[in-house]
């Protein structure tokens, strides 16, 4: 099956040797996150896992950045996964975006973020998703949607906790603050931390090392830590989509999201 992976429209799918490199690809929009990307990504990775002949799956983005989070343009238009009533929003996200961290959690096969760049608001959460994450001085995380008055309804504070800890996640989630490179990586945010140009072959290494343990050993592994944290990761996402569709609507988020396209402070009123 290694030889039928092919291109999508916002994804890039390339397979080295007995890994799967995954490039998201709308770099114009600094890799953000759309319905189309999100549907490739989530059948890519089903695909993957149960490919025999896959045994690591790499996420990365296309230029200088991992991925921008939400689409902004989407947002202050209202069009694509930002559509819609609260109920619509709500119906949208757990059958969209919140898909990624459903599929990304029942995998056997381990899936490394390889972090070039920016990853914030929702790109932030899909790293955080991953198994393990690569990153470099490039490397940026924020949990920015206070600051646009939201909450992560993508189900990334449920991961963003197990990787950095409840203290540090919650400074993170109220602050919106981006933490770089080795500070990224002092928290915990990166379990690898190399030089910019090295950050490729380093990762590579490191699918090295993993492909050659036990894959059957490395499911169970992966099924017996999930199982270890799991503490109802389906009604949170439920709640989640329900805050997020509440937000969505509000009027501080549309004040959120025009500050941060004309460069000046929000105003926001708590309506």
């Amino acid at each position: 099956m290694a030889n039928e992976y092919h291109d999508h429209e916002e994804l890039k799918l390339a397979v080295d040797d007995a890994s799967l490199w995954i490039t998201l690809s709308n770099s114009e929009k600094r890799n953000a996150l759309t319905p189309t990307m999100i549907d490739s990504l989530v059948d890519t990775l089903i695909k993957a896992d149960r490919d025999s002949s896959i045994r690591a799956i790499v996420i990365t983005g296309e230029g200088k950045g991992f991925s921008a989070g939400g689409d902004l343009k989407a947002m202050i238009e209202d069009t694509g996964m930002f559509k819609g009533s609260v109920e619509e929003l709500r119906q949208r996200y757990m059958h969209g975006i919140q898909m990624i961290p459903r599929t990304i959690e029942s995998l056997q096969t381990p899936v490394i973020a390889m972090v070039n760049g920016a990853a914030i608001g929702a790109g932030c959460d899909l790293a955080m998703m991953c198994d393990l994450r690569i990153g470099c001085e490039a490397s940026a995380f924020g949990e920015t949607f206070s600051k646009l008055a939201l909450v992560p309804g993508d189900g990334g504070a449920y991961f963003l906790i197990r990787a950095v800890g409840y203290a540090k996640a919650m400074e993170m989630i109220l602050t919106g603050d981006i933490y770089r490179g080795e500070q990224a990586h002092h928290f915990g945010l990166l379990n690898f931390y190399v030089e910019a140009e090295t950050l490729k072959e380093s990762t590579k290494g490191l699918v090295k090392r993993i492909t050659s343990n036990s894959p059957v050993a490395m499911g169970m592994s992966k099924k017996a830590l999930r199982h270890g944290y799991r503490e109802g990761l389906d009604s949170h996402l439920d709640l989640l989509a329900a805050f997020q569709g509440i937000t969505q609507r509000s009027e501080d988020h549309k004040e959120g999201v025009k500050a941060f396209l004309e460069k000046r402070a929000p105003q926001f009123t708590g309506h």
